[in-house]
């Protein structure tokens, strides 16, 4: 798609926004390739080296349809930001752009709810890269959590360059797996005549592509999305890199495309060795087609991909919490201890995200049903709004401009906003998700509460000083 030159309503809110301006006071020294495996780490997790079975589970080979519709909505998101980065360049990251097409409420919205989803995702990744230590070092749950978490603290005080380093390896151990996972897959299927449907009865029985209905794919569709959220962290990374609007701008309109490649290839030649009825919720797919290929030592090698995938999670999760803290701390959102004046990463910003990352693990095991759970509901959907802030952002900047290109950007944001819309009607649908739904718009009113406050507070403030 076209770039598009930067209208006259953006140099105006650009002006009106200047003390957004100017690059980020961080070391500059990430490359390209660490933005790119960056961004595409960010999307390939857990979720789908495990979480993709229970979609799988559910709909059968239509979940293929679901991971294609949302892989198109994270393009269009990214897409997005990649317009915006061009226009108006040195803003920051998406939540400055989101701040400039609707006013500070929204940049401090945008800001906290992130922030507050990837706080949640250290807790819960750290026990998870803990349950899986745990059956190999004898030590309990709650100390092997703290270890990873310090762990990673310290890559993550120290120059931007290592932790650039430590996640484009630990990114690409996750891209080599699937790559890997994809040619083995090939292989077996046309050396065991896979593409035949007399010689493969995974094919004979997958050929029902809705063997539960269509309407079930509605349904899994915030599975597929919760999966592949994260594509977003290399709009903020790249506010480390030498040239942050040329990183950005190649990023977002190529990592897109990218993972849905390797989402959807994944999941193709999984139904293609394996009979979705053989794919058990909670277990990973890749697991069960490994063993169906006959490779052995599959479980501690999916073990070993997945730990990979959850350090990598954590780490970019410590990254992300600290240089969103740090860049609302310089629009005045949050504290100015966390704040970052030189040359060096916001030290304070990684440890406060980190505490509270190991606040949320500790949850995880005093009240997993109560605490953990409560905070797992109020963060689960928080990013689709941001995704949502985003998109309307884009259009409030792009607005100005006339013919074609106007009704396009109409259309995209629409779309964005009416995937958005399915996506929480389905969620508040199922009784299980239902309490997501829920506190997610909780979550959001706590925050306006709070900024609707400091607001009153700084107005008095200001009042008094006039009156003195």
């Amino acid at each position: 798609m076209p770039v598009s030159r930067p209208v006259a309503i953006g140099h105006d809110l650009v002006k009106g926004n200047a003390e957004l301006q100017g690059p980020v006071a961080v070391s500059s020294k990430l490359k390209q390739r660490h933005i790119s495996m960056i961004a595409l780490g960010g999307a390939i997790g857990g979720g789908l080296f495990v979480g993709s079975s229970s979609a799988i589970a559910e709909a059968g080979p239509g979940a293929i349809v679901a991971f294609l519709v949302t892989g198109l909505f994270v393009m269009a998101v990214m897409t997005m930001l990649g317009r915006m980065v061009v226009a108006f360049p040195n803003q920051g990251s998406f939540v400055s752009y989101i701040r400039l097409g609707h006013g500070p409420c929204a940049g401090y919205l945008a800001g906290w709810l992130y922030w507050f989803f990837w706080v949640v995702a250290i807790g819960s990744e750290a026990i998870a890269g803990a349950v899986i230590l745990h059956g190999w070092i004898p030590l309990p749950i709650w100390c092997l959590a703290v270890g990873i978490v310090m762990g990673l603290l310290l890559i993550n005080i120290g120059a931007v360059h290592v932790f650039g380093e430590t996640e484009f390896w630990l990114s690409l151990v996750k891209v080599l797996a699937i790559i890997f996972f994809i040619g083995l897959c090939s292989v077996f299927l046309v050396w065991n005549h896979g593409f035949s449907l007399h010689a493969n009865p995974a094919l004979r029985e997958n050929m029902q592509v809705f063997p539960k209905g269509f309407v079930v794919i509605l349904g899994i569709i915030p599975t597929a999305l919760f999966t592949m959220l994260g594509a977003e962290l290399g709009t903020v990374a790249a506010g480390d890199s030498a040239s942050p609007q040329q990183t950005i701008a190649r990023v977002t309109y190529s990592v897109g495309l990218r993972i849905c490649s390797f989402y959807l290839c994944s999941l193709l030649l999984i139904l293609l060795v394996t009979p979705w009825r053989d794919v058990m919720p909670g277990h990973s797919p890749f697991l069960t087609t490994l063993a169906r290929i006959g490779v052995p030592h599959t479980v501690m090698i999916m073990q070993c991909v997945v730990l990979v995938a959850v350090l990598s999670c954590l780490n970019s999760s410590i990254y992300i919490t600290s240089r969103i803290l740090a860049e609302m701390a310089r629009s005045g959102d949050a504290p100015q201890l966390f704040r970052s004046t030189d040359d060096t990463p916001p030290r304070k910003a990684v440890i406060a995200s980190c505490l509270c990352g190991v606040v949320v693990a500790f949850s995880s095991i005093l009240s997993p049903g109560g605490v953990f759970s409560f905070l797992l509901n109020c963060s689960g959907a928080v990013v689709l709004v941001v995704y949502v802030m985003i998109s309307t952002a884009h259009y409030t900047l792009f607005r100005a401009k006339a013919g074609r290109q106007a009704l396009g950007h109409v259309l995209r944001t629409a779309l964005v906003i009416a995937f958005s819309a399915v996506t929480f009607l389905a969620m508040f649908i199922r009784p299980d998700q239902r309490a997501t739904v829920v506190s997610c718009f909780i979550t959001i009113l706590f925050f306006l509460a709070i900024y609707a406050i400091r607001k009153q507070l700084s107005c008095r403030r200001a009042h008094v000083q006039l009156r003195s």
